[in-house]
């Protein structure tokens, strides 16, 4: 095998012909060599009780070039001439992971069950489907080779940007009419590091890292929508859901759009929603699992009025059946694009009606700690386990607005507003006008 003994330089690893080998200049023991397979290798050859000894340092290659393969052999003759064993080093060495295998320990305990969110429960199947998304779009294409402990507080920043700026986009084909699209841009930047430190936090909790690279890393603003519905807007939507109606659509997912809006529940608490979590009497849905674990949601009387008015389908234990026996309602997406179309509301998201549920409570001169109770916000658990302590505000909350939103969505647009307040008015507790 042919050598050569020079600076080994990034453009002096390129220029390497097959088998040949390249002894660095500065560090003794330091080289790389090019094999058959045309892969470069860095290595250290050091003595130690005077036998020679062979360390692989690793591929060039992220994380591997010149310049780091060099620092990392002059960390392992530090430590040899501190006494160490080479061979405790390789095992040692040995130990540590990458980035991807971390990742598939962390999803495999997500899994599970083992990975909890920070309200204390599991992660649901959903919410690991999107971080197995985020994983191998953008975590593993940019730092899934680096170990463990080659991962910096700048790698971090690094990684951002480049998700940020649209590295890791891609537009492909995913069988016969599947396409996958993933175009970056800061939001995608900012949540995929948030689930990076969450990884990296599982890892320092397993003994697998001394410290989280992501803390301190500032992150760009995660932008919000803060765009909600008008009262006329509500106009509109009560205008289009009545003439679906009429014309024969889903009725089932027509119901549940009108309790999106009166409940200001999450689109998966409806759908799922069984009848046995229906309580009636104390006019409350009682969920036992939601993204902040066990809640209880607070209706209105319009809202109890739809549930009332909902058939019952033998053998089915969804409120809102599918078309598939023993299953609930799908397909929700597809109506509420029907709805806004008609209501000429094309930029409106199914999610948009817990922000105006929310919207209106505060604009009726509603607390923020009540209308967050009515969302199920961080301490909706607490909530949950004291049903009949204290819930006389959320209750009158939930009259109030579900009364306003359902009069506004029975009005003309350009009367929607002045119904709405004098709902509003006719209707507030004595302490709240």
């Amino acid at each position: 095998m042919p050598t050569e003994k020079r600076t080994v330089t990034l453009d002096a690893v390129k220029r390497m012909g097959l088998e040949e080998f390249l002894w660095d200049t500065k560090v003794p023991g330091f080289g790389v060599r090019r094999q058959k397979s045309d892969a470069r290798a860095y290595v250290l050859k050091t003595r130690i009780a005077g036998r020679q000894r062979w360390f692989t340092i690793g591929r060039h290659g992220a994380p591997w070039t010149p310049e780091t393969a060099r620092k990392e052999a002059l960390r392992i003759l530090g430590e040899v001439a501190s006494g160490e064993d080479l061979a405790s080093i390789r095992d040692g060495e040995k130990k540590i992971i990458t980035v991807a295998e971390l990742c598939k320990l962390y999803l495999e305990d997500a899994e599970k069950g083992r990975t909890l969110t920070k309200f204390g429960v599991a992660k649901k199947p959903t919410t690991i489907a999107t971080d197995r998304g985020r994983i191998a779009r953008h975590i593993i294409p940019l730092l899934g080779t680096k170990r463990l402990d080659d991962v910096s507080q700048h790698n971090v920043k690094r990684f951002m940007q480049d998700v940020a700026t649209g590295k890791t986009a891609i537009n492909e084909k995913t069988g016969h009419l599947g396409r996958s699209i993933v175009t970056g841009g800061r939001g995608t930047a900012t949540r995929t590091v948030g689930l990076l430190g969450g990884i990296f936090s599982y890892a320092v909790d397993r003994g697998l890292m001394k410290s989280n690279p992501v803390s301190g890393v500032k992150r760009f603003p995660d932008k919000k929508e803060e765009r909600f519905l008008t009262l006329a807007d509500f106009g509109k939507l009560g205008g289009a859901l009545l003439a679906l109606e009429e014309e024969g659509d889903n009725p089932y997912g027509l119901s549940a759009i009108r309790l999106l809006m009166f409940t200001g529940s999450r689109k998966s608490e409806i759908l799922t929603l069984k009848w046995d979590e229906v309580d009636f009497e104390n006019a409350c849905l009682r969920l036992p699992d939601s993204k902040t674990g066990k809640k209880i949601v607070i209706l209105g009387a319009p809202a109890c009025a739809i549930l009332n008015a909902l058939p019952r389908l033998h053998g089915n234990p969804y409120v809102l059946p599918g078309k598939n026996k023993g299953e609930h309602l799908v397909g929700l997406p597809q109506i509420w694009r029907r709805v806004r179309k008609r209501a000429g509301l094309e930029w409106a998201t199914l999610h948009i009606l817990r922000h105006s549920f929310a919207s209106f409570g505060a604009g009726s001169g509603l607390g923020l700690p009540v209308i967050g109770k009515l969302l199920g916000h961080k301490d909706s658990a607490t909530t949950a386990r004291y049903a009949k302590v204290d819930l006389d505000p959320e209750r009158a909350a939930a009259e109030l607005i579900s009364l306003g939103i359902s009069t506004a969505l029975s009005r003309e647009p350009q009367d929607a507003r002045k119904a709405f307040l004098l709902e509003i008015d006719d209707n507030k507790p004595k302490g709240m006008r």
